[in-house]
């Protein structure tokens, strides 16, 4: 088989296309998971666990507060999440929570990700370099 200029050079322009357009896609789950959409200071909510999500990207739970509000409390990756000690037999549906953490900038939105939760006075430090306590 004879291997001719053009031929390669197709052959990378659209190698190097397929790579700019998984890099491109890859940005809104970059931003997604990094910290930029949370509030610098933190916050503590207490509530009921509502549910519990175990899937991918990242565990979840969604919290009811005190005055009867619905928080979505993302956790850390799977793998932070299972190094915290949590995992989807830790809890219940119906247990209390507090979730110390780093709420959505747009207020309109229930929504934080957490540094750290505790239940039943075990703590589970998905992201320990990051909690803030005074």
């Amino acid at each position: 088989m004879i291997h001719s200029p053009l031929r390669q050079t197709s052959r990378r322009l659209v190698i190097t296309a397929l790579a700019g357009t998984a890099i491109l896609a890859s940005l809104p789950v970059l931003a997604h998971h990094g910290w930029s959409w949370a509030e610098g200071d933190q916050m503590e909510l207490k509530g009921t666990i509502k549910t519990i999500s175990m899937a991918p990207p990242h565990p979840m739970l969604m919290v009811t507060a005190a005055d009867g509000k619905e928080w979505q409390v993302d956790l850390g990756n799977p793998n932070q999440t299972a190094r915290s000690g949590f995992t989807g037999d830790t809890a219940k549906p119906g247990e209390a929570i507090t979730a110390l953490g780093n709420r959505h900038l747009d207020k309109t939105k229930a929504h934080m990700k957490a540094v750290r939760i505790v239940i039943a006075g075990k703590n589970y430090d998905m992201y320990p370099e990051r909690i803030r306590t005074n």
